[in-house]
C-alpha cells in the first residue's frame, strides 16, 4: 500500500473517519477480512479517513505501513494516547500544539517511576523509551496489586490491559481524550468518526461519547464495562469483519462492502 503521492481532503470533509486500535482489532480476524476492510479504504480515500488509536509507537507504525501491512493512516493516536501525530508521506510527526498539555502532565516522571516500580512483582519493564509513559509486561501470576498505589501516590494513572500490560501514564491522558482533543483539533463531525477496540486499553476511547464498536473478539472485562453504553456496536464479527460491520449497523458510508 503506497504512501499517497497526492493532497487529500482534510479529514472534516470525508464521509467519514474510521480511528482504531490495531492489535486484534485493525489487525485482527482473518487475511481475507483484513484485505477487505484496507482495500476498501484505499479504493476510497476521498471519502473514508483513517486515524490509529493504539498503544503502538510512531517507529513501530511506520515500519509497518512502509511494509504494506497496513495502509498509511493520515493520523496517529498512539502510546496509549499520549502521543498525537500527523502522518505526511512516509513521516510521522507529533502536532506539539496538541502535546503541550501530554508533556507538562508527565514533567520528568519517568525516572520517579522506573525507581519507584524497580524489583515490582510481576512486572518487567519494556525496552522501548517511551516519551510521557512507561510501560511494563505484566505477569498476572506474580503481580503485587500494590503498583497501583505506588502510582497513584505519584499522582498519576496505570492502566492494565489483555491481563498482560502494564501503563503508567500521565493524569488523565489515554486513548479517549486524545482523540477526542484531535478530533475537536481538525473540526471533524464527531458523528461520522467510528472508534473500534477491543481491550482495556481501549475503554476511555468507546467511553468517549462517539459511535463505537467492541469487535467480536474482544476482551471480556472491556465487553462488561461498555455493555450499558448505546453508542457502543457489539460486533459479532471479529477484528477487522468486526469494523466493517460497525459501518454498516451506523451506517456511515453508503458503499460499505457487503457480507465482508
Amino acid at each position: 500500500m503506497n504512501v499517497a503521492t497526492h493532497p487529500r481532503r482534510p479529514l472534516a470533509d470525508r464521509h467519514f473517519t474510521l480511528a482504531t486500535d490495531l492489535d486484534g482489532t485493525f489487525l485482527g480476524g482473518t487475511e481475507a477480512e483484513r484485505r477487505a476492510l484496507y482495500d476498501w479504504i484505499e479504493a476510497n480515500r476521498d471519502t473514508v479517513g483513517l486515524i490509529f488509536v493504539t498503544g503502538r509507537d510512531p517507529q513501530f507504525i511506520g515500519e509497518m505501513c512502509a511494509a504494506g501491512t497496513l495502509p498509511w493512516p493520515e493520523y496517529v493516536v498512539g502510546d496509549v494516547g499520549t502521543t498525537i501525530a500527523e502522518v505526511t508521506g512516509d513521516t510521522i510527526s507529533p502536532i506539539e500544539a496538541l502535546e503541550a498539555d501530554i508533556a507538562t502532565r508527565w514533567g520528568d516522571n519517568g525516572d520517579r517511576v522506573r525507581a519507584r516500580l524497580e524489583g515490582a512483582p510481576g512486572l518487567t519493564l519494556q525496552p522501548t523509551a517511551f516519551r510521557y509513559r512507561m510501560s511494563y509486561d505484566l505477569d498476572p501470576a506474580s503481580f503485587d496489586h500494590a503498583a497501583k498505589a505506588h502510582v497513584e501516590e505519584m499522582e498519576l494513572d496505570w492502566l492494565i490491559s489483555d491481563n498482560r500490560y502494564f501503563d503508567v501514564l500521565p493524569k488523565g491522558v489515554s486513548k479517549g481524550p486524545s482523540i477526542r482533543r484531535l478530533v475537536d483539533h481538525l473540526g471533524m463531525d464527531e458523528k461520522r468518526v467510528l472508534v473500534a477496540g477491543d481491550t482495556l486499553n481501549d475503554l476511555s476511547m468507546l467511553e468517549c461519547g462517539l459511535p463505537a464498536v467492541a469487535v467480536g473478539n474482544s476482551e471480556p472485562d472491556l465487553v462488561a464495562r461498555v455493555a450499558h453504553l448505546p453508542q457502543v456496536h457489539h460486533a459479532t464479527a471479529q477484528g477487522a469483519a468486526g469494523i466493517l460491520e460497525a459501518i454498516r449497523a451506523f451506517d456511515l458510508h453508503p458503499e460499505t462492502p457487503q457480507g465482508a
